[in-house]
């Protein structure tokens, strides 16, 4: 999972929906919980769909950037 912290802008439905993972410091501060337990991924999930700007994104940061089709650049 990695959330774009300058796209989010702090709405807090993902505190809701995953409240083990996100929450706030102080008031407009989005905390997360970097690596979350495996248990926490139908919450993680419900997190990401309730984003109002997409800002959290599944899967793991070590996955390989998709490649761009031959000739793009």
């Amino acid at each position: 999972m990695v959330v774009d912290l300058n796209r989010c802008q702090n709405y807090g439905q993902c505190v809701y929906a995953a409240p083990t993972v996100f929450r706030f410091h102080g008031e407009e501060v989005l905390e997360y919980d970097y690596a979350p337990a495996p248990g926490t991924r139908r919450e993680v999930e419900r997190a990401a769909a309730a984003c109002p700007v997409q800002a959290i994104t599944l899967g793991r940061a070590t996955e390989p950037a998709p490649r761009a089709p031959e000739g793009v650049r």
